[in-house]
């Protein structure tokens, strides 16, 4: 049996969607399990097992009609028995229905363009499926499943993994060295993201990044590209820390994040990829919501109400989740007239866990 995962972006939903992959590829009657992704994304499948066969689509490239009839002809010659789409997007659904195999998606109440529905098989979630991660699984399970009905339990959340060993991700044992870092001697801070609303504001981050000084910790602002390299060194500077003096490829990011004391950072790809390859993570969350894409352990988590508001969750031991709460809130808003979520994260709840670590 041959099974293609739709994924096309972005960097963290890609990594909550690796318990699915997990799941599939764990089935006996599975042969081949292949993956369709966007090309700006192409790099985020070097976590992938080597034996998951990876095929891009540039979609925001010169030629993007061209490039997918292109894929869409090479996955219909391969022939799958099965297509689940964890994108749940138009386009996902045309291209995962052009492959002329039965496609498995969302639950309509959970689809943001329910036109795609027309191509697609929907299945429907639990009520208690609310992590995406158990969603993504849900649908990977439908092809197997004796019906697309309402389930009578949930699904498990099962917490992404990486097997850096046999990814396609290469040893960078040169990194630190590079670097001039040691390792447990540094903090990353990820003060980049996708989202105007998921940012702390400048002087918060300065603050975390002083505290850890005086630690004698090194606080280094990580980027993804041109822009957030301009916010990193400009924190940097105006903190004493060190901003990443160059673009790191995947095998280098999984090296400097397997070396690190710890992570801090928003909802964004590089905390879940963190999170994936067990490292300590502290998250912030307002317009965004921890039971909808948070790094979580299988136990529940312990929490305490601090003075502002804020809940912390402190069980996690790897993982900790900091809520601002907000009447508002979570609102899933990338933009606001009204911006408070960011503003009620103080410092001190990330620098009181970092101390503890």
């Amino acid at each position: 049996m041959k099974v293609l995962i739709v994924k096309l972006s972005a960097f963290g939903d890609i990594i909550h969607a690796l318990p699915a992959m997990h799941d599939i590829l764990a089935r006996k009657d599975v042969d081949e399990v292949h993956w369709l992704v966007d090309q700006r994304y192409g790099f985020v499948t070097d976590i992938l097992p080597a034996n998951v066969i990876v095929h891009q689509v540039a979609l925001k490239g010169e030629h993007p009609v061209r490039s997918a009839w292109q894929i869409i002809q090479k996955l219909r010659d391969i022939g799958f028995d099965a297509v689940i789409d964890l994108q749940g997007l138009i386009k996902s659904a045309v291209l995962a229905r052009a492959c002329g195999s039965p496609v498995y998606a969302f639950d309509p109440r959970f689809l943001r363009e329910k036109a795609g529905m027309i191509l697609t098989k929907n299945i429907c979630f639990h009520a208690q499926d609310r992590h995406v991660v158990q969603q993504y699984r849900r649908i990977a399970s439908a092809p197997f499943a004796p019906s697309l009905q309402t389930p009578e339990h949930a699904i498990p959340y099962g917490a992404p993994q990486i097997d850096v060993e046999n990814s396609r991700c290469k040893p960078d044992t040169n990194l630190l060295q590079r670097l001039d870092l040691k390792e447990n001697s540094y903090v990353i801070l990820h003060a980049a993201g996708g989202w105007e609303t998921k940012k702390l504001p400048d002087e918060t981050w300065i603050e975390i990044a002083r505290s850890l000084i005086a630690e004698n910790i090194t606080p280094l602002f990580s980027w993804g590209n041109q822009l957030e390299a301009a916010q990193a060194n400009k924190l940097a500077a105006q903190s004493n820390g060190y901003a990443l003096p160059e673009r790191l490829n995947m095998s280098a990011l999984v090296a400097l994040i397997k070396a690190a004391k710890a992570v801090v950072g928003a909802d964004t790809g590089l905390l879940h990829l963190a999170a994936a390859l067990n490292q300590s993570t502290i998250t912030f969350w307002g317009p965004s919501a921890s039971w909808n894409s948070a790094p979580l352990t299988v136990e529940a988590s312990e929490s305490e109400e601090a003075e502002s508001g804020q809940t912390i969750y402190t069980k996690g031991v790897k993982h900790w989740h900091i809520e601002s709460n907000p009447a508002c809130g979570p609102c899933f808003k990338r933009t606001c007239n009204e911006f408070v979520c960011m503003d009620a994260i103080k410092p001190e709840s990330i620098t009181r866990i970092l101390h503890e670590l």
